[in-house]
């Protein structure tokens, strides 16, 4: 069943082998912490779930995949503790997806942003289309995108990373694609769906052992990321308390 998280909603269900985490808000799939922390607590639970051989996360309708952090929620953070506590939903969720030991399938249907980016990159494999473009636009907020960081330079590279964080502008399918975000990009959605599921049926005929290890292989060198993470939440936690973050937040939703 569907639960309401602020306006948001994360809806897991299991079908012949295949876990799927569907996570929406109507404000273009953006996070709301209530939403952030249960995506990371179901990403646990399917791990753990002995019926779900490979995870299939995606998100609502046919427009944005995920316009990263709330900024109602964001313009709403008055002290560091919340501030932590909200960039930890991220990390979490993050951590999550890097200790479960299925592979996770992300098809995105449409733009990314900030720690949309982050969800992606953190996925075993992952589909676009067309219209699938990326921005981290954290730093245009006075923030950056400090949580997310270490697994876009996992997915790409630092430079790559680098580039994205500095020049915020929007980077399309095809340049992901090329810098390994993308495994595949489609012209539709029907045809970027159709493949994410044949690859999920794929997986889900094979050796659960072996696809946990080869799991293990390919995070390898991202052990330290709950500590790694968790230090990245802290200086968003303090950066996000700015007088520039909450200006630049309040000026954005009054032209919308």
């Amino acid at each position: 069943m569907s639960q309401d998280l602020k306006g948001g909603t994360v809806e897991y269900i299991v079908e012949s082998g295949i876990g799927y985490i569907t996570f929406g808000h109507p404000q273009s799939n953006s996070l709301p912490g209530a939403v952030l922390r249960k995506l990371a607590r179901t990403v646990e639970e399917a791990g753990d779930d002995d019926a779900v051989k490979v995870i299939i996360m995606q998100s609502l309708g046919n427009r944005a995949f995920c316009a990263g952090a709330s900024f109602d929620e964001l313009v709403g953070i008055n002290d560091y503790d919340t501030g932590k506590t909200f960039f930890m939903g991220f990390a979490q969720v993050i951590n999550a997806m890097r200790k479960a030991p299925k592979f996770i399938i992300i098809p995105v249907q449409g733009k990314a942003v900030g720690g949309g980016v982050g969800l992606l990159s953190a996925a075993d494999y992952t589909f676009g289309t067309e219209h699938s473009s990326l921005k981290l636009s954290e730093l245009a907020l006075g923030i950056g995108p400090f949580v997310v960081g270490p697994a876009v330079e996992r997915k790409s590279s630092t430079s790559t990373f680098a580039q994205m964080s500095i020049d915020f502008d929007w980077y399309s399918a095809q340049w992901a694609k090329d810098r390994g975000f993308y495994q595949e990009v489609f012209k539709s959605q029907e045809e970027m769906r159709s493949a994410a599921m044949d690859l999920a049926n794929k997986l889900s005929k094979q050796s659960p052992e072996a696809m946990a290890e080869l799991k293990k292989v390919t995070w390898s060198g991202t052990e330290n990321w709950d500590i790694l993470l968790e230090e990245r939440a802290e200086i968003s936690g303090k950066l996000v308390l700015s007088d520039f973050t909450k200006n630049y937040i309040r000026q954005f939703k009054s032209k919308k």
